[in-house]
């Protein structure tokens, strides 16, 4: 694919016809699998307990899985949606300039923190919830492409540090605006992919644009 050709898209038509980031699709992949299943046995709450839906008091008892699982579980079709969205969108730039490997990292270890934020805040006000879903995840996903557009001095292609901060702050202050919304697990997740990435990542490490418009790299 030509440079100038691949300039001139789009956000869809490079996600569509661009070089593919697998391992973010193999992530939504793997949640809109798990949901399909899932879906097809039942989603009330006593039936996502079963599949590994995080709960503080069986966490606390041992059950230390349920901080993993629940990163790819949902309670609704409207719920798997949104964190898809977003995931496809965003998860593609920052594979882009990290890698799989580096890629998985944050996501799983921003996922993980989202879920510990949430335990933590629970045991502070007593008040225990079932709790599911990618968000976590996803956020840290945006405190990722944060950190790089940090480390870029504020632009990476065609993404601004005050665009994705904007839109940060705009996705927390709604999940406190609406109900039923882990806050914790957002905020966690943000953080701890900020504080992932500017460990994995390094300047040096990928030239600028390096692979991101030839026909065997990753990303748009």
């Amino acid at each position: 694919m030509r440079r100038e050709d691949y300039q001139n898209m789009d956000m869809v038509e490079r996600l569509i016809y661009g070089p593919k980031h697998w391992a973010n699709l193999g992530m939504a992949a793997a949640n809109i699998l798990v949901f399909a299943v899932t879906a097809y046995f039942g989603l009330d709450t006593a039936r996502m307990l079963e599949y590994g839906a995080a709960f503080t008091p069986y966490i606390l008892e041992g059950e230390y899985y349920r901080l993993f699982t629940s990163m790819f579980l949902h309670f609704n079709l409207q719920h798997l949606v949104s964190n898809m969205i977003m995931l496809v969108f965003l998860g593609d730039y920052l594979e882009r300039f990290v890698g799989k490997a580096r890629y998985l990292a944050i996501y799983l270890i921003g996922g993980l923190g989202g879920n510990l934020l949430s335990m933590a805040w629970e045991l502070r006000t007593g008040e225990m919830a079932v709790s599911a879903g990618a968000s976590g995840a996803v956020f840290a996903v945006v405190g990722g492409i944060l950190a790089l557009l940090i480390v870029h001095r504020g632009k990476l292609a065609d993404l601004t540090l005050r665009r994705v901060a904007l839109m940060a702050i705009l996705s927390v202050a709604y999940g406190f605006s609406s109900y039923g919304i882990n806050n914790a697990a957002h905020i966690g997740g943000l953080i701890a992919g900020f504080l992932t990435a500017l460990l994995l990542y390094r300047r040096g490490s990928r030239r600028y644009g390096e692979n991101c418009v030839s026909e065997r790299g990753a990303g748009w």
